[in-house]
């Protein structure tokens, strides 16, 4: 059991680094790298990955997706690599391990509220979440539990994931943990599209005017 949660790879004056953390930098190293090299050879699939990640993000929101496409089209592509990065050898996914998944959540609270505080002002922003004034605590204890919901779902569906894998090449070490493979990274992409979705519809309700606003209109 000693391997299922993150441990220590090194220490750097006496700061403890997490096996995470260097398997958050080798993927980084591993995405830069490619995204450089395709750049170069094949820069058409570049826009294609861009325009995919732009369609399906001002779908969700209803709005052309520019000024969000920097945030959320990088937690899909950081999101979707980190999941899949636990089929390389010696390495593990770092959305594995619990405070990557929160500072995943975290990102998206704050800019949830930089996004509406800069559609709506400081004062029509706050006005929308306590319209009217007595929900605004049900608001708060809203705010707080999607981004616990979302740090939560994805490091678990992570880590089952690999553990089941792990369990079954235990077992049966030659070609039967191959399609479990396949459906980890399935499952990796998946989990990465849900995380952005739901940050797509966080950010789209904070920017959104309020419901009796747009029937107005």
């Amino acid at each position: 059991m000693e391997d299922i949660g993150p441990g220590v790879a090194f220490t750097v004056l006496g700061i403890a680094i997490r096996d995470a953390v260097v398997s958050t930098w080798v993927m980084m190293a591993l995405v830069l790298t490619g995204a450089v090299i395709v750049a170069r050879r094949q820069p058409a699939a570049l826009e294609m990955v861009v325009d995919f990640l732009s369609d399906n993000i001002s779908d969700i929101m209803d709005r052309p997706a520019a000024p969000y496409l920097p945030l959320l089209g990088s937690l899909a592509i950081f999101i979707a690599a980190a999941n899949i990065t636990g089929i390389l050898p010696r390495l593990y996914a770092p959305t594995r391990d619990i405070n990557a998944t929160l500072a995943l959540a975290l990102v998206v609270f704050f800019s949830v509220h930089y996004f509406g505080i800069r559609s709506k002002g400081l004062i029509g922003y706050l006005r929308s979440m306590a319209d009217p004034i007595f929900l605004l605590p049900l608001e708060i204890v809203g705010q707080i539990s999607r981004t616990l919901s979302l740090s939560l779902r994805l490091f678990g569906n992570i880590l089952s994931g690999e553990l089941i894998v792990a369990i079954i090449f235990a077992l049966l070490p030659l070609f039967v943990p191959l399609p479990m493979v396949g459906m980890s990274i399935f499952t990796g992409l998946l989990q990465a599209y849900i995380f952005t979705a739901l940050a797509t519809v966080y950010v789209a309700s904070a920017v959104h005017a309020n419901p009796s606003l747009r029937e107005g209109e």
